[in-house]
């Protein structure tokens, strides 16, 4: 059974940092492109940062380029989004995601993705 559970979210005051983590069961890293997602209340899901299984290079949005690293740990089956310097436009909820084909750029919408997770609400206060 594929399963993807996310943690870590949480309020935080502007410039500061959070780590989320995606626990992933079920799907093999290598053969999948995992991407975090984010939704604002109002606003559209948006792709925040996309890697592909294997360690090859990952792809930011712009508007999180420098701030936020997408990476795994495989020994633990998870999935990370370190995210520093937040800012007030970085509160959403977030959610991981897996699809079958590798990612070639940072921009994809939902219907891309195959798997999701239950996702983890971001807080930023100014």
């Amino acid at each position: 059974q594929v399963q993807l559970v996310e943690s870590g979210g949480g309020s935080v005051q502007a410039g500061g940092s959070l780590r989320l983590s995606c626990g992933y069961y079920g799907l093999a890293f290598t053969n999948y492109c995992w991407g975090w997602f984010r939704q604002a209340p109002g606003k559209e899901r948006e792709g925040v940062a996309v890697v592909n299984g294997g360690g090859s290079r990952a792809y930011y949005a712009d508007s999180v380029t420098g701030r936020f690293t997408i990476y795994q740990d495989a020994a633990k089956n998870t999935l990370y989004l370190q995210m520093n310097s937040l800012k007030p436009e970085d509160t959403a909820m977030y959610y991981c995601a897996a699809r079958y084909i590798y990612c070639s750029g940072a921009y994809y919408s939902t219907a891309d993705f195959n798997y999701w997770g239950q996702g983890t609400q971001v807080t930023v206060s100014s």
